[in-house]
């Protein structure tokens, strides 16, 4: 069985776990104040164009949006989400276990708007009773979204635009920020992110790392405390130094965007596999995940030989499915897949 059904199947790209190897028996600090973790902050800065950005190392998804969401908002705010945001649908009420509700848009291909932002903020303070309701409170994206498609620079400075003329601190979350970045219409740096965004995260646990997130402040105000709130939410890892290898390992001669970019290249292909063998696409993504229209038998056949994840009912005979590639996906898995995509 070759798999397609996520970018989290492999273990760890061979340079981070040789770099794990030749620093195990190194003796540093815990908790993330090593040589290793303060290197891995400066290429990230470096990256980032961004001096006196804060960075913080955290090991998964959910914990860093958790960590970051529940430091941001007060008792009686909430996080404003597309309908379809990874915090509103797939991380189990984490969120509003926190105490904040998931304040959702309508999204039909995973991002949200300014326009949309900027009218759920007025209708809330112009709603003469709006005590009685909960308070947007900050504004979370993600890049890609959850099917695939990316902001552009114009979008984000819009949305972040509003942000700030609203007092609503902008939060990306970057799980597969790298594939994002090397997505075939992508306008965007790291660098803008930086500077659009008030805080955002680097995800490491699907681009090549054994397991990481690296969270990046860039908003004076949302810095204080903050590894306190890692402590918090139980983030503080003991052997930090781990995390800081990964990235420092990914960041220093530009793994992370090579590593991407296999990714995409070869998602990009099945995506023409499909197309030329007349099958539409769910979402127009062009990022590692790809997302066709598919008549059942069709999946039944590719099913014997591949895995990928169903996503949505079209009608009686046809689905959307979601096919993932990684940095470790190998390109001859691929040239079979599409070999069979033209001979179903």
């Amino acid at each position: 069985m070759i798999r397609y059904e996520s970018d989290y199947l492999e273990g760890a790209h061979e340079q981070i776990l040789q770099r794990l190897l030749e620093t195990n028996e190194v003796q540093t600090p815990g908790y993330g104040v090593d040589e290793f973790c303060d290197r891995a902050r400066g290429y990230i800065r470096e990256a980032c164009n961004m001096e006196n950005a804060d960075v913080h190392f955290l090991v998964g998804g959910t914990q860093a949006n958790t960590t970051i969401i529940s430091s941001i908002l007060r008792p009686h705010q909430g996080a404003v989400s597309a309908v379809t945001g990874h915090i509103a649908g797939h991380e189990s009420g984490a969120i509003e276990a926190t105490g904040h509700k998931v304040l959702t848009l309508s999204s039909d291909d995973g991002k949200i708007t300014a326009s949309q932002v900027k009218a759920l903020y007025e209708a809330h303070w112009n709603d003469v009773t709006h005590e009685h309701m909960v308070q947007p409170g900050l504004v979370y994206i993600s890049h890609p979204s959850e099917n695939g498609t990316t902001y552009s620079k114009s979008e984000l400075e819009e949305l972040s635009k509003v942000c700030r003329e609203c007092g609503l601190p902008l939060f990306m979350d970057g799980a597969r920020l790298g594939y994002g970045l090397a997505a075939k219409d992508n306008d965007l740096s790291l660098t803008d992110i930086a500077r659009l965004c008030d805080v955002f995260y680097i995800g490491g646990t699907k681009l090549g790392a054994l397991f990481g997130e690296a969270v990046v402040i860039t908003n004076d105000a949302l810095k204080k405390d903050f590894r306190y709130l890692i402590k918090q939410k139980g983030g503080l890892l003991a052997k930090g130094r781990l995390l800081g290898i990964q990235f420092e390992t990914l960041f220093e001669d530009g793994l992370y965007y090579e590593i991407s970019k296999h990714a995409v290249d070869l998602a990009i292909m099945i995506r023409e596999a499909f197309v030329e063998k007349g099958h539409s696409l769910r979402y127009d993504s062009k990022t590692n995940q790809q997302f066709p229209i598919l008549p059942n038998d069709v999946l039944s056949e590719l099913s014997k030989k591949y895995s990928f994840s169903y996503w949505e009912k079209v009608d009686n005979t046809h689905s959307v499915v979601r096919f993932c590639t990684s940095w470790a996906t190998k390109k001859e898995n691929v040239e079979q897949l599409i070999e069979d995509i033209k001979n179903i």
